[in-house]
This record gives C-alpha cells, sequence and structure tokens, in this order.
C-alpha cells in the first residue's frame, strides 16, 4: 500500500487588495511606518474601498512517497501559492497541508540564502535548517559545489554572486541535501541549456531514488518527460488531475484560446491567430531555440472574411516587457480559410530566457485579432557574452578577442 507524503485537504488563501485613491503616488519608509500606528482605528473603508481575492480554493490532493507530480496552469492560476503554503511560507487562510518527510523548497532564485554569508555557510545553513548534521552535510559538500560550478566563489559572500551562480547554488544545495520531498518553482526557466540540462538530470536521479518530486513549470514537454502524474490548477482550484499526457493535452487545448483577457471573437472572428510554431532549426519542443543559426518561424491565421487592405505586425518582448524587436507589413489580400505566415530571419541572438511574441491584424485600420503567443519562446542558446549577469546586456553574440603586442 502506497504511502502518503503530502496530503491537502480544502486549502484556501485569500488576499485583500485595497482600492485606495490616496495612495497613488510612491510610498515612503515613513508613510509606512505611520500608517502600520493608524490601521487599528481606521476604519476599513476609509479613503478607498477593499475585495477578497482568492489565490487558492478549497484544493485536496493527496501526493504519495515516490511520486513525481507536475503542476501547471495559466500565470496566476495558484501553483506558487500552493508550494509556498507546502513550504510552511505562507499560511492557508482555511484547511489544512500534512507534510510527511524533511522538504527542501527552491522557489525562487535564493530562497533561503542569507546575502551576508558565503555559499559555504549557506549550504551549511541550508542543511542545518533541514535537520541533517553537519557529517551528512560536509559528504555532500563537493559534490553541491562541482554540480553549481562555483568553486572558486565558494567563500565569497552570496550577494556578490551573479544571478546565474545565486541560481546554479541554490538548486544544487535544494537537489543534494536528501530532502524526502523536493520542491522546485520553474528552475528550469533560468540559465543556460546546458544548466538546465543537468537541472532536469539532477530533478531525475531524484525521482529515481523514491524521493517525491513536486515540479512547477511553463515547459509542457518538460513535465511529460519528468511527472508520472498533473495536477492543472487554474483560478485557485484543481482543474483536473491525472496522467500526466491526458491532463497536459488538455490544457495546452485551451491556450490557442487565450489572449490578455479580451474575447477573441471565437470561431466566428473576421480573423485569428491559431498557433505558432518554429519551423527551424529543430529541436525538442517547437518553441525551443537552441542555436544562433538562420530561423523560421510560422503563425497559423484563420480568415473568417476576405481581408482587402490588411496590416500585420509581430514583435517580440522579454520577461519584463521590453522590446526586442518588430516587424510590420501592409496591404495584405487575404482570402477566407487558414493562412500561413511565415518569416525567415538570419539569426535570432537574444540571451538565454524566456520570451513572448505578441502579433497582430488589421483590416483597413479596423483591428481584427491580436494575440500574446503562447507557449512562450524560450531561448536555451550557449552563453556566449559576459559571464556575469548582470553585464550580459540584452544580445548573444559570439566574439573573437585577441591580444598581441605592438612594436614600438
Amino acid at each position: 500500500m502506497s504511502k502518503i507524503a503530502i496530503r491537502i485537504e480544502g486549502l484556501s488563501k485569500s488576499y485583500r487588495i485595497s482600492h485606495n485613491t490616496h495612495r497613488n503616488r510612491y510610498r515612503t519608509i515613513q508613510d509606512e511606518v505611520v500608517d502600520l500606528v493608524r490601521r487599528p482605528w481606521r476604519r476599513q473603508d476609509e479613503n478607498g474601498q477593499s475585495r477578497e481575492f482568492w489565490a487558492l480554493k478549497d484544493v485536496s490532493l493527496d501526493i504519495e512517497q515516490g511520486e513525481v507530480l507536475g503542476i501547471i496552469g495559466r500565470n496566476g492560476a495558484g501553483k506558487s501559492t500552493l508550494l509556498k503554503i507546502l513550504s510552511r511560507i505562507t499560511d492557508p487562510t482555511n484547511g489544512y497541508a500534512d507534510v510527511y518527510g524533511r522538504m527542501g523548497s527552491l522557489l525562487e532564485v535564493g530562497t533561503g540564502f542569507h546575502p551576508e554569508l558565503t555559499g559555504r555557510e549557506n549550504i551549511f545553513l541550508n542543511g542545518a535548517i533541514l535537520g541533517m548534521r553537519r557529517r551528512e552535510i560536509q559528504s555532500k559538500f563537493d559534490e553541491i559545489v562541482a554540480f553549481a560550478e562555483v568553486e572558486q566563489f565558494i567563500d565569497m559572500p552570496v550577494k556578490r554572486y551573479s544571478s546565474g551562480m545565486y541560481t546554479r547554488l541554490a538548486f544544487s544545495v535544494a537537489a543534494h541535501l536528501d530532502p524526502e520531498i523536493l520542491v522546485v518553482d520553474e528552475v528550469l526557466a533560468v540559465g543556460d541549456a546546458a544548466f538546465q540540462k543537468k537541472c532536469l538530470g539532477q530533478m531525475e536521479a531524484v525521482a529515481n531514488s523514491g524521493r517525491t518530486v513536486l515540479f512547477v513549470s511553463h515547459q509542457m514537454n518538460t513535465v511529460r518527460k519528468l511527472c508520472t502524474r498533473c495536477v492543472w490548477l487554474d483560478a485557485g482550484q484543481i482543474q483536473s488531475v491525472g496522467n500526466t499526457i491526458n491532463t497536459v493535452s488538455a490544457y495546452e487545448a485551451t491556450l490557442s484560446s487565450i489572449h490578455d483577457g479580451r474575447d477573441r471573437g471565437g470561431e466566428y472572428a473576421a480573423a485569428k491567430f491559431l498557433r505558432w510554431e518554429i519551423l527551424s532549426p529543430p529541436a525538442e519542443q517547437t518553441n525551443l531555440l537552441t542555436t544562433l543559426d538562420p530561423v523560421t518561424l510560422r503563425l497559423v491565421v484563420q480568415v473568417n472574411r476576405p481581408i482587402r487592405d490588411g496590416h500585420h505586425g509581430i514583435a517580440l518582448r522579454n520577461s519584463e516587457n521590453q522590446l526586442m524587436w518588430a516587424w510590420a507589413t501592409s496591404h495584405l489580400a487575404l482570402g477566407e480559410g487558414v493562412h500561413n505566415f511565415t518569416y525567415a530571419l538570419p539569426t535570432l541572438p537574444l540571451r538565454p530566457g524566456v520570451y513572448q511574441w505578441h502579433v497582430s491584424i488589421y483590416d483597413e485600420q479596423n483591428l481584427l485579432d491580436a494575440w500574446y503567443c503562447v507557449p512562450e519562446l524560450i531561448i536555451g542558446t550557449v552563453p556566449l557574452s559576459h559571464p556575469r549577469d548582470e553585464w550580459s546586456g540584452v544580445l548573444n553574440v559570439p566574439c573573437i578577442f585577441q591580444a598581441e603586442e605592438r612594436n614600438r
């Protein structure tokens, strides 16, 4: 009979969102202190209104020991809130979650690290928090440092690490200190392709050792490869739970209709973007780019009435919504039916990370459809720029350097 690693019953989490018209300006620390003192004597609705937002609502689930569970869903679906409650970072509003075993969590870069301590000191600190003895931590120390590739920086305060170094060490600590339950939130979207591949291999090793893994990711092929069962969260509630292939396929089927909150007109819209993909170079998944070779993209568009004077634009933005590239064309004449829009680029030399296409189509200055393409574009090329993340910039291009003595 299988043993339970985590039991979740009626788990809910609510937040109070304030709509205060007097708080739009920048607030100082003094403002916050004064507000804290006055709060007990102020009416709830004074100078504005507030409403209740449920990040999780009545979630119940049993997770068995040794299970590799994928947790999927759109941004804001409640995935991270669930993991924070399980990791005892956030308290639930209602319900409970019982965790049977020692848990290691990687919810964001460097969770649990003290910035003033060195890498070495943080490794021992995290091990102590997990209840491990110093001898146990010492036996894993060399393996952790080698995996993270931070040997020469291990006695430097982690506040001086680049975000890449921080991430590598944080993942290595979480995965190597023998937690019985490993919780990982989207770590494979960070770092270069080689590190992502190494992380995936380590997570597979953890899973094969019989430990329990909870894995949140937007990379559906990785979820399919790693997870034995999958939970789909939507608006804080369980939409579906079960076999990974079936659950992921059902979730992906809804993505083509996802937009930025506006109705895109359904099947009777004048025009509608259906999907996008990378035609070349080939990769493990159609939204992954792993080389600096020429790139060919394709968008599939359904046109339900003739477009006489069409205008089409495409833009690429990074995770911080900065514009990376844009292009447009005019005077398109499109008949009814399904059309392929194909784009050939000599290269797409962006630093590794997550990006998003935004496309639109007009007819005689009337917007027919606009779409933030899903899934997101994943750039997984080998980093070629400055080794410190804060100096690596936007572009990821090779550089030929030569140093030679100059004759006087």
